[in-house]
């Protein structure tokens, strides 16, 4: 058996990451560990970073929420040390994201963010993504902040409906 319980946490978080083919989010890895009570959220943040530190993962980061992928280096690391997670645990975890993958995959493949460009304006990015690529990515540039945030914060809620639109009005 694994001799530090700090290691299984990480082996389990990269079999997550493994076993779905997009990037999860911090409350996602978060909602799993805590649920089960493998853990309390301050030993789970130290593992991830650890693993951020030793590159068995990856971050991106857009509008408070961290999106974490599986590097090469994880998942050879995975591979030498798959077995010591027992066979309960990953049926546990198969289980769970087989009951949640579509909802965590909409959560994580509707993004959008702003900044501010060299005029002083600002510009809104709106993405739906698959995989490793982007159904839409439209780029907006809007007069201010309020404005910025109220298009991020609609985003997720009306994305089908604009790529509806654009679909139907460009392709005709």
């Amino acid at each position: 058996m694994i001799e530090s319980t700090f290691t299984l946490y990480k082996l389990i978080i990269l079999y997550m990451l493994q076993k779905v083919n997009f990037p999860l989010t911090n409350a996602q890895i978060s909602d799993y560990i805590l649920d089960r009570g493998y853990t309390n959220y301050f030993h789970l943040q130290q593992a991830i970073s650890e693993m951020l530190d030793t590159h068995l993962v990856e971050v991106e980061t857009i509008r408070n929420t961290s999106y974490y992928q599986m590097t090469e280096e994880g998942r050879h690391t995975l591979e030498f040390f798959v077995k010591e997670i027992s066979s309960e645990i990953r049926d546990d975890i198969d289980q769970y994201l087989k009951d949640n993958s579509y909802e965590m995959r909409n959560e994580v493949s509707t993004i959008a963010d702003y900044y501010k460009n060299t005029r002083q304006e600002y510009e809104v990015r709106c993405q739906v993504r698959e995989q490793n690529s982007s159904l839409i990515d439209l780029t907006l540039t809007v007069p201010s902040e309020k404005a910025a945030k109220t298009i991020c914060n609609n985003w997720k809620t009306k994305s089908q409906a604009v790529y509806s639109f654009l679909m139907k009005t460009l392709a005709e």
